[in-house]
């Protein structure tokens, strides 16, 4: 984290950043209702073509579910498959303290997330801290996924900042280096205590 100057907005990735998640649990819930084995329903759902197209907004929830059915044999009904689907969440709890303590300094803050409907539909509504971010850049509504320009674009537009101004935190080197390549203060989130440790010095909080 190389800082000239205070930032005036901190953008969070999601998953692994404030929230881990594991598709394992869907797998292994689904495995009892379909015709194939969890690493089967896993290798379907978990960071392929079909979740990349669904996370770009190219598909709906239900051609997500009926593409889901048709490569495992899933007996459940759609909306069995979307709660379980959101349904794979936990906090990363000092990290979603670090963002309560900007929020309470009145620094705005962003998610900025490779993302599906289904899972923010969940994670508003499971999560409290969610619903005290300033706003929101979201993959399926962008059309677009880090670390393609047009997604880092949208940031900007939507905080009205950039550069220095903007401190963004993610744990994919890939898109850490998309954040740097337009002049954002970065930081490749690994460790939640050296994280906060970092943003909590550079911010003075």
């Amino acid at each position: 984290m190389n800082a000239s100057r205070v930032p005036q907005a901190v953008v969070f990735d999601l998953g692994k950043v404030l929230l881990d998640f594991d598709y394992g649990i869907l797998a292994r819930r689904m495995a009892s209702q379909s015709s194939v084995s969890a690493e089967e329903i896993l290798a379907v759902v978990n960071q392929t073509p079909l979740l990349h197209r669904y996370e770009t907004g190219l598909i709906s929830d239900r051609e997500f579910y009926d593409a889901v059915v048709m490569a495992t044999g899933f007996r459940g009904t759609e909306e069995e498959f979307l709660n379980w689907f959101g349904d794979i969440f936990t906090e990363i709890v000092p990290m979603v303290a670090l963002q309560g303590k900007l929020v309470r300094r009145g620094v705005p803050t962003y998610v900025f997330s490779n993302t599906n409907a289904q899972a923010i539909r969940y994670v508003r509504t499971s999560f409290d801290f969610y619903r005290q971010f300033t706003g929101e850049v979201l993959s399926y509504e962008v059309h677009s996924m880090k670390p393609d320009s047009r997604i880092y674009e949208a940031v900007e537009r939507v905080t009205g900042h950039s550069g220095q101004d903007l401190l963004y935190l993610d744990d994919r080197p890939e898109n850490i280096a998309a954040g740097d390549s337009r002049g954002w203060q970065t930081w490749i989130h690994a460790d939640a205590v050296e994280t906060v440790s970092r943003v909590s010095a550079l911010m003075g909080l």
